[in-house]
């Protein structure tokens, strides 16, 4: 009789962790719907409700990569990289990545030139975005399109 209430505990045990499993696989469908931000929202939200200029910026990747898993990609911004005038920040998004966020970098008067060099990924053919915010306060954008035909960090 002894063996009888532990075995009872152990199913118990075990309805209640499979309706906690059910309960997470109900839940995980409705966050995946939602899905990430927008490439225009992410820009929004960078640009922080001020206004975005086109130009400045030369921004160099492939418009067609055989493959989406180490992508070259230079971006450079017209400054004299001084003291008083020179780039704070350089980004790019993605469109369709699972995350938008594919770099950052940070740059002073020190850096000497405002260029960076990367290789990302990925995920598919898609919309980027390198944007500059400068000292002044000025913020600039340049978009370019990529045909990627061998994808790299899809979510399965």
């Amino acid at each position: 009789m002894s063996g009888a209430p532990s075995a009872r505990a152990g199913r118990r045990l075990l309805l209640q962790r499979a309706g906690g499993l059910w309960l997470a696989l109900q839940w995980r469908p409705a966050a995946a719907a939602s899905g990430p931000e927008s490439l225009q929202a992410v820009v929004q939200r960078w640009a922080g409700g001020r206004p975005l200029r086109e130009g400045r910026i030369g921004f160099e990747v492939a418009p067609l990569v055989e493959n989406g898993n180490a992508v070259p990609v230079s971006v450079t911004v017209d400054s004299p990289m001084t003291a008083a005038d020179h780039v704070q920040e350089i980004v790019i998004f993605n469109e369709r990545n699972p995350q938008r966020e594919v770099a950052r970098f940070t740059l002073t008067p020190a850096c000497g030139r405002a260029q960076v060099d990367a290789r990302i990924r990925l995920a598919t053919s898609q919309r980027l975005v390198a944007l500059a915010r400068l000292s002044d306060g000025s913020q600039w954008a340049r978009y370019v399109d990529v045909i990627v035909t061998l994808a790299a960090c899809v979510e399965a």
